[in-house]
């Protein structure tokens, strides 16, 4: 088992950063896939579902194996798959090889972001460290779509960021536990999973509010193009100032921590995302498109961070932690599809009152698993000021 510990554990945030990044470029990442490769946008969009279908089966098959297998070296075997993964994606020009590579990737993506989860599940403030690991992820996802368009066409780019990020976190993984003290009863090892109830309604509940905002975020470039009538450029800039409002709503997370409880940003912040949702979704110039954006993109990562640190106070082994995040991929991988359809049968409009329908359906039980674990054991952690500069949360 992880120690706890006060200080913030960098490890864990390098290795949450490396591990969520390639979602959070699916976008440009699925893009670019076809019109460097004889794709179709439909071919290209399956291969990033296949990317987060294969980060999901690690996180799903590695949920209870981590403290059994050793973080340290469970978290160099993902790294490895991710560099080996991305960067032979990104250096090949034939399909199956480029679909071959992003799924080595997404299982190494997925083996990282579970060792990372299982971490932070056993810190005093798991909400504090995963603030920080979501802003990381964000600031680095901001500079990669910030800088890609200025290094030529092609698919490599974004593959090659996620490789390199991960070969960069490599050398952090020595200050990880090699294995777990001692070596755990068979009772212990095979110890059922606590608030079993709360924890499968999260999971539940997980890929559904992850799908609707994939589903807004895999078609908001043509509903600005489109339906706003926006240039690409002016898109462009939107969605750079969305991203950085992320890495505020990052920051305010980390100031707020435990504050607020969990209910009320996860159930109340998700009901504001829904109207988020509805007014991107019927923008039709650029004041409205604008505005649902920013302020969507502004609000996400904090209800995520949220979300993450409720499944991690279910389970201090992180077994909760690891199942939530992998459900969510199953909603990431199916929300740019989700988007797709809905949009091309009726129209970006009717898709935003469906998705943000949907918000608003699961916003009930989540709100009351979260009510639920702050009853058992939400506990309040002061963050000392001159740490609180690190705290964060947001995605793609």
């Amino acid at each position: 088992m992880f120690a706890r510990r006060s200080t913030l554990p960098w490890p864990l945030v390098a290795l949450f950063t490396a591990g969520y990044l390639a979602p959070y470029l699916l976008p440009t990442t699925v893009g670019r896939l076809d019109s460097g490769l004889p794709l179709t946008a439909t071919e290209a969009g399956a291969v990033g579902s296949a990317l987060l279908l294969s980060s999901a089966a690690a996180g799903f098959l590695l949920a209870s194996r981590v403290d059994r297998l050793g973080p340290r070296t469970l978290a160099r075997v993902g790294l490895a798959l991710a560099v080996l993964g991305y960067g032979g994606a990104a250096l090949a020009h034939a399909v199956p090889a480029v679909v071959a590579g992003a799924l080595i990737g997404g299982f190494g993506s997925g083996t990282a972001t579970a060792v990372a989860a299982t971490g932070i599940a056993a810190q005093p403030d798991p909400h504090r460290t995963t603030t920080a690991g979501l802003l990381g992820v964000s600031a680095l996802a901001g500079a990669v779509y910030l800088t890609v368009p200025h290094l030529g066409q092609g698919h490599g780019q974004p593959l090659a960021a996620i490789a390199l990020t991960a070969l960069a976190v490599w050398p952090l993984t020595g200050r990880l536990p090699l294995a777990t003290a001692p070596a755990p009863s068979r009772d212990t090892a095979t110890a059922p999973l606590p608030h079993l109830r709360a924890g499968l309604l999260l999971a539940a509940t997980a890929p559904c509010w992850s799908l609707t905002q994939n589903a807004l975020w895999g078609v908001s470039g043509r509903i600005g193009l489109t339906q706003a009538h926006l240039s690409e450029t002016t898109v462009g800039a939107v969605f750079a100032i969305a991203l950085g409002a992320g890495l505020l709503g990052v920051v305010g997370a980390g100031a707020l921590g435990p504050r607020l409880g969990r209910a009320l940003p996860i159930g109340g912040g998700t009901v504001l995302i829904a109207v988020c949702i509805t007014l991107s979704a019927s923008a039709t110039d650029l004041t409205t498109f604008a505005t649902g954006e920013i302020a969507w993109n502004t609000l996400y990562p904090i209800v995520l961070s949220y979300v993450i640190g409720l499944a991690a106070s279910l389970d201090p082994r992180g077994r909760w932690a690891v199942l939530v995040g992998s459900a969510s991929s199953l909603g990431t991988a199916a929300g740019p599809l989700t988007g797709s359809v809905l949009s091309a049968q009726a129209g970006f409009t009717a898709m935003g009152t469906v998705l943000a329908a949907g918000l608003l359906l699961i916003a009930a039980p989540m709100t009351a698993v979260a009510l639920g674990a702050g009853r058992r054991t939400l506990p309040v952690v002061e963050i000392p000021v001159e740490t609180q500069v690190y705290d964060k949360a947001t995605a793609a």
